[in-house]
């Protein structure tokens, strides 16, 4: 930074808009539990008087946090109720700032590569008999690009863990268009997701999480083998192949 008569200049001060402000106060008792899940807010009049703004500044916060996921508004109340942002909404937000950065296929597989056999080796602890139903359900069904994405989610909520399934639902979504630029450019695609799925679950039944693990490893191994049969590079941002 430049100085000026030898003094380090001031850096310049955030200006945000006072509806930004007031959704930030909101949002930092929300987080704080002070107002918790199922509470109402007060009316917008009475929201507009605690905060001295106009009662347009307090609608216009509460849209953003509606927008978030953390308020909505029931049927027949005109109160705002505070709510948990749904995982998918939070993962949606996230897969468009990756993909607006220009995320490759690499930086996808290396992510899969460091999350997902972690997350199956957990999940073969911590799984229960729906989680195997569900898992049974999914690889009796053909390999897709849905299917698969599903087999993913699947096994991250077998694992029980809040923060497993949050931190890999914005890969999982970026996976399906990853995997439809390859999955029918190789023929043998779908019979490998297909053997690999069986296995995994074989290994969470079992409670054998070293094998869980393993085979997730090579599932995402074979992701990369597959983007180089259908001459993908992997230095492609995704959605561009």
């Amino acid at each position: 930074m430049k100085k000026t008569n030898g003094a380090t200049p001031f850096a310049p001060i955030k200006v945000e808009p006072a509806y930004r402000k007031v959704a930030t106060a909101l949002l930092d008792r929300i987080t704080a539990r002070t107002i918790n899940a199922g509470e109402r807010l007060p009316p917008e009049i009475e929201l507009a008087r605690q905060f001295g703004v106009h009662r347009g500044t307090v609608r216009e916060a509460l849209r953003e946090l509606e927008t978030n996921g953390v308020l909505k508004r029931e049927r027949g109340s005109k109160l705002m109720m505070v709510t948990r942002p749904h995982r998918g909404t939070v993962a949606a937000g996230v897969s468009r700032a990756l993909a607006l950065h220009d995320v490759t296929y690499h930086d996808i597989w290396e992510a899969l590569t460091a999350l997902e056999p972690p997350i199956a080796t957990a999940a073969a602890r911590n799984r229960g008999p729906k989680d195997l139903k569900h898992l049974d359900a999914l690889v009796a069904a053909e390999p897709t690009v849905e299917q698969a994405a599903a087999f993913f989610r699947a096994v991250g909520e077998a694992t029980h863990n809040g923060v497993f399934m949050l931190a890999h639902e914005p890969l999982v979504e970026l996976l399906v268009p990853s995997l439809k630029a390859m999955i029918n450019k190789v023929p043998q695609a779908a019979a490998r997701i297909g053997t690999a799925q069986k296995r995994i679950v074989a290994a969470i039944r079992e409670r054998d999480g070293a094998q869980a693990g393993e085979w997730m490893a090579k599932h995402i191994r074979d992701f990369r083998r597959g983007f180089e049969l259908a001459n993908i590079g992997l230095q492609q941002a995704v959605g561009n192949a």
